[in-house]
């Protein structure tokens, strides 16, 4: 039997078994990992065009990182096996291929069988239409799949929200993340917070600095490395004597200029490590002005997981970042 799929039938579906006698729409919630995606086709249709260009898009190395790492982790469903147990998975994409179809389609749904839940559907006459509309659709699909699972983060993070931590950097720049419990200030000195959430093995860090804004040049990629240089040689010291964070002095950091809720901001990535030590591991910061426009604010998200894959430990890092609002106070 053919795979058959309408966002339409099935979104009806779910509200009519989901709905409640007061209107309020229940789904289970997600399941798997982080950095997972479930992608449902035929075994033929995994193994040929389709199932090649979905892996070449999503198992791509993830930049800036120690050792090579996929962009995501990819489940083979096979249509006949997706059940109730695959269709709660957090990301969904599903190639159906039909000989009646007479176009191609790319169809979008969120929170079809569970929540928080992304289901992308790709429509096509045969394999090689399908592959065709996912080479198309491919930054749109890695853009969906990155929001999605950064949404996600940034939900439980204001969800379980260390409010006082909150409340310490907008006093500092007039705006802050949403930091989850667990973070707490590690270190503080004039226009700096290191914040951090420690375990045995894992470190995940946030640095916060500002400093008076004298040029455009300010936010030039090359001023902004030698900066951090500068702020974490003084302030984020190592395991032994004379050792210090810098970065990487072979890889200089990768950068792009991104508008996030109309703040203009340099977005960089590149590796850390241990000057004098055996530390390192991978950072993401975003760079931006104050409100007034006086000062350089930097926000620094660092991991070292020397036993883990650091894949999953950055990117939640790193959604913390996103999930910055500035304050009703006046700019700082």
């Amino acid at each position: 039997m053919k795979f058959k799929f309408t966002f339409a039938i099935i979104l009806a579906g779910a509200l009519l078994a989901g709905c409640k006698g007061s209107g309020e729409t229940i789904l289970p919630s997600i399941s798997g990992k982080a950095g997972e995606v479930a992608v449902v086709c035929s075994k033929v249709e995994w193994e040929s065009e389709p199932g090649n260009t979905i892996r070449d898009l999503l198992t791509e190395e993830v930049p800036y990182l120690p050792q090579a790492e996929p962009m995501y982790d990819l489940i083979n469903v096979p249509q006949q096996a997706f059940n109730k147990i695959f269709q709660v998975h957090r990301n969904i994409i599903i190639i159906d291929t039909e000989e009646s179809y007479t176009e191609s389609k790319f169809v979008i749904g969120n929170n079809v069988w569970a929540a928080p839940q992304i289901v992308l559907k790709v429509e096509a006459h045969d394999g090689a239409a399908a592959a065709e509309v996912i080479s198309q659709k491919g930054s749109e699909i890695l853009r969906l799949l990155a929001d999605a699972e950064r949404a996600r983060v940034i939900a439980n993070s204001k969800a379980s929200e260390n409010a006082a931590l909150r409340t310490k950097v907008n006093g500092m720049i007039g705006g802050s993340p949403y930091f989850p419990k667990g973070f707490t200030v590690k270190k503080e000195a004039e226009n700096f917070l290191w914040i951090s959430n420690e375990t045995t093995f894992t470190i995940q860090g946030i640095l916060v600095w500002k400093y008076p804004c004298t040029s455009e040049a300010d936010l030039t990629p090359e001023a902004l490395a030698a900066k951090r240089n500068e702020i974490t040689m003084a302030q984020i010291p190592c395991m032994t004597d004379n050792s210090y964070m810098i970065l990487n002095p072979t890889i200089f950091p990768g950068y792009e200029n991104i508008t996030l809720n109309g703040r203009e901001i340099v977005e960089m990535r590149g590796l850390w490590e241990a000057y004098n030590d055996f530390m390192g591991g991978p950072f993401v910061s975003h760079s931006f002005l104050s409100r007034d426009g006086q000062w350089v604010i930097t926000m620094d998200a660092f991991v070292y997981a020397p036993k883990y894959e650091k894949r999953p430990y950055i990117r939640q890092v790193e959604s913390l970042l996103y999930s910055f609002d500035w304050n009703n106070l006046e700019a700082i």
